[in-house]
């Protein structure tokens, strides 16, 4: 319940005005998003790069009703890509295509999406396209496809707790395309979702056992940009020791396949990784419209949620 709360209030504008107000909201913000401007991402970048982990950029925004504004958007990751180029970073960027105009057309989408692409593609770059709710599975999973097949440099996201997603895995994967496996931050209804998240942990172990299972033979990781087949993005340590198993028993090496994880959560285990040899990628957000990845942040972590609230009440 009240996950559900939260993830509503992330999608009422009434909310995010009130929320975005308060002091201590930009504060606990902070944590989980780098800064507003590519300044601050590239220097957030180039910090995580110092300390051995890569990073993959995020714009922040989604929900975009104006075809300007999602040109605007297309034209920022342009300017993103560029600057990660300038300054050496072993980073790409993930992009929402609700973001670049999905609810606008799927051809204004597409061609917007083809311009960040190409753009990628000629600097050596890569493109992973972010999941959002079922809403958008289909169209988002047409659309990396038909990139895919065109320029190559293009991988999704697919959702652990979807009971789609092992057949979608399969598909994605005998074509090529990179894959980075989650668990799902949107709130599904329980014909399309595992509602028990141990079912939701199992699947995950499952679909991650899967996926290392294909990428034996695919493309290693190259340079920090381009990742591998396989990218395992969770915090949770018993998948994590889960997929090293399994890894180890399947003789895998670890350029493989990478974990992820999110910038400014569980920083402790990001480096542990690192120091015992495995490739890990952060999720560097930047921009100011920060509210609804703020608000499914405090949905999945209840205890950030209860700070939150104490500092807004100034307890």
């Amino acid at each position: 319940m009240l996950q559900h709360t939260l993830f509503h209030l992330s999608r009422l504008p009434w909310a995010q005005a009130t929320i975005t107000r308060l002091p201590v909201a930009h504060q606990m913000a902070r944590r989980f998003v780098c800064g507003e401007s590519i300044g601050a991402a590239i220097d957030a970048v180039s910090t995580l790069n110092g300390k051995g982990l890569y990073a993959t950029l995020d714009f922040l925004g989604e929900s975009v009703t104006d075809q300007q504004a999602a040109r605007n958007a297309a034209d920022e990751y342009l300017r993103a890509l560029d600057a990660l180029a300038a300054a050496g970073a072993r980073s790409n960027i993930s992009l929402k295509l609700t973001q670049l105009g999905l609810d606008l057309s799927e051809d204004f989408c597409l061609r917007n999406v083809r311009r960040v692409v190409a753009h990628a593609k000629a600097l050596d770059n890569f493109v992973r396209v972010d999941m959002e709710s079922t809403a958008y599975t289909d169209r988002t999973l047409a659309i990396v496809r038909a990139l895919h097949a065109e320029f190559g440099n293009v991988g999704a996201v697919l959702q652990a707790y979807l009971y789609r997603t092992e057949a979608d895995l399969l598909a994605l994967t005998d074509a090529g395309i990179s894959i980075r496996l989650c668990k799902g931050a949107y709130r599904e209804p329980a014909d399309k979702a595992f509602p028990r998240k141990a079912d939701v942990d199992a699947n995950y172990a499952k679909l991650a056992r899967l996926l290392l299972d294909r990428c034996g033979q695919a493309q290693p990781a190259r340079d920090g940009r381009i990742p591998p087949l396989a990218a395992l993005a969770t915090h949770d340590e018993k998948l994590i020791a889960d997929a090293q198993a399994y890894a180890r028993e399947k003789q895998l090496s670890r350029d493989r396949f990478e974990f992820q994880m999110l910038y400014g959560v569980r920083r402790d285990l990001q480096a542990r990784l690192v120091s015992d040899g495995f490739a890990v990628r952060v999720y560097v957000p930047y921009g100011t419209h920060w509210y609804p990845y703020f608000m499914r942040r405090l949905a999945e972590r209840p205890a950030n949620l209860w700070f939150f609230v104490k500092s807004a009440l100034g307890r």
